[in-house]
């Protein structure tokens, strides 16, 4: 088969499958050869999709050996283009310290690149980041900010953590906190 084919087939694969994130468990019986071989020529064509789906890939060890230096080192690849969900994984590799030293200030760094995206993700973990005051200073204006973004999508831990945040706040910081959310736009990758 040649190259532009296979290229075109991965790319269906990808639109059928979707953006993976991590932490996604699937069923452990299921034999990943096609999907890693298939992700793998995406990924080594620069497809941001392929490498985040590689990358989670190595990060559950679906069809490879599980790998968290090789997990960051495609997410890296991903997060780098811009892709809101590599940044986010990115993030969550360094805040944990699984294939990275941990560092909070670079979880920070890329939980904040996926968060201005839209990222519900990204934006719910630079919330926690602002809450707990790790890799920035404790500040719980952003952290309930970055809570309601994610909330109005109607993402459950979202809204209990922004519920938790407003009760370490002041009425005058909790309409702060909300003019800052009328007040946001998202960036464009």
């Amino acid at each position: 088969m040649n190259k532009q084919l296979t290229f075109l087939l991965s790319l269906t694969l990808l639109f059928l499958v979707g953006c993976k994130t991590v932490g996604v468990n699937d069923n452990q019986s299921k034999d990943y050869t096609e999907e890693v071989r298939l992700h793998r020529l995406s990924a080594e064509q620069g497809n941001v999709k392929g490498q985040i789906n590689l990358g989670v890939m190595y990060f559950n060890g679906h069809g490879v050996q599980q790998d968290y230096k090789e997990a960051v080192r495609l997410f890296r690849l991903s997060a780098e283009q811009g892709l809101a969900e590599a940044q986010s994984n990115l993030g969550f590799m360094y805040e944990i310290g699984h294939g990275v030293q941990q560092d909070y200030k670079e979880a920070v760094k890329w939980f904040r690149l996926s968060a201005e995206q839209g990222n519900v993700k990204g934006q719910i973990n630079l919330g926690v980041m602002y809450d707990k005051g790790q890799g920035v200073p404790q500040d719980y204006v952003l952290a309930h900010m970055w809570f309601s973004l994610a909330s109005t999508k109607g993402i459950k831990k979202a809204i209990e953590k922004r519920k938790s945040a407003e009760s370490k706040m002041s009425p005058a910081q909790i309409a702060k906190a909300q003019e800052m959310v009328r007040n946001w736009k998202p960036t464009k990758k």
